[in-house]
């Protein structure tokens, strides 16, 4: 989780949300993949760490199936990105800070819960959850002053 920390810290500083990603086989403790927040550099809604780390991990494993595998990340993932793991087969799941307002494993739809979810991976919540969380709070707070990087506003 400290290593998707300092993905979501690699966002902050490029001005986009302070989300990261880190994709493990816990086989071997490898680090497949990382990833983190860059929809407003990429243009692109769909580039959330999740998102970014999955696509890193299925090019580089060479297949779209990621079994095995946990993905840590530390903003409790939104339902697109539930529904991106579940197809990828991750076998676990890890998020440090819940997401009242956006989450969709813990809250909101409970993603992995619904009957038409094929695949349900183990899920965790709260790891290092203060740290995810003050960074999180940290740059809505620059940003609402305005002294978050200019790309953020």
């Amino acid at each position: 989780m400290r290593m998707a920390l300092d993905q979501a810290q690699a966002a902050a500083n490029e001005g986009e949300t302070p989300v990261g990603c880190v994709i493990v086989d816990e086989s071997d403790g490898t680090v497949v993949a990382t990833g983190r927040n860059h929809p407003i550099g990429a243009h692109d809604p769909t580039a959330h760490a999740e998102i970014a780390a999955l696509r890193a991990a299925a090019a580089k494993l060479g297949n779209y199936r990621l079994t095995g595998l946990t993905l840590y990340v530390t903003l409790e993932p939104c339902a697109m990105c539930a529904g991106a793991i579940s197809h990828a087969r991750i076998g676990r799941v890890v998020w440090g800070a819940d997401d009242a307002k956006g989450g969709a494993v813990a809250h909101g739809p409970r993603f992995f819960e619904q009957p038409t979810c094929h695949w349900r991976p183990a899920a965790e919540g709260g790891v290092l959850a203060p740290e995810a969380a003050t960074l999180l709070r940290d740059f809505f707070r620059a940003r609402r002053k305005g002294t978050a990087p200019a790309t953020a506003r």
